[in-house]
């Protein structure tokens, strides 16, 4: 009964007006851009994902038939390998998109931020000026949806790799 008590008496903001106090706070149209090249590069991360995916899945079928042992390892782990490229990747992008914006003095302290909140580590103390305040909300944002991607798509080569399960036998209980 607390926290509705407190939300009752708390004097809270419409949606509409929240957003216009944080847009103008922010007061940089370039944080549109940045949210709109986020959605574009989780959309180029999925379909990357999605292809190296389906060529395993296909590259399994294929090995499906033969006798050639480990293949369909090997290929996960190539699978792995690239997944993992694709996310290193990202992070330099978001790095040249950091620098470019010149939101830090050095490259080195610009790659960390961006390897910290695309990973989202958060271990560095970085001070942004207030325009940039929202940056590693964005970059976090590209990161966990990617990271969930990808994890998702492994779990499915994971699956394809070790085979279909076993079906209970009929009047089974479990």
């Amino acid at each position: 009964m607390y926290l509705i008590d407190l939300i009752r008496s708390a004097d809270l903001p419409s949606f509409s007006s929240l957003f216009n106090q944080i847009n103008t706070d922010m007061g940089n149209s370039q944080v549109w851009f940045l949210l709109l090249l986020a959605c574009f590069m989780l959309t180029v991360h999925a379909m990357i994902v999605l292809s190296i995916a389906g060529t395993f899945h296909w590259l399994d079928q294929k090995l499906e038939n033969k006798s050639i042992y480990g293949a369909n390892f090997l290929s996960y782990f190539i699978a792995i390998l690239l997944i993992i490229a694709v996310h290193f990747a990202e992070i330099i992008a978001w790095t040249y998109i950091c620098v470019a914006l010149k939101v830090f003095t050095t490259n080195p302290q610009t790659f960390f931020f961006a390897g910290e909140m695309y990973t989202t580590v958060g271990y560095g103390n970085y001070d942004l000026n207030e325009q940039w305040k929202i940056l590693p909300i964005i970059i976090s944002f590209t990161g966990i949806f990617a990271v969930s991607m990808s994890g998702a798509a492994l779990y499915s080569m994971m699956m394809a790799l070790l085979g279909p399960h076993p079906k209970p036998k009929t009047g089974s209980r479990f």
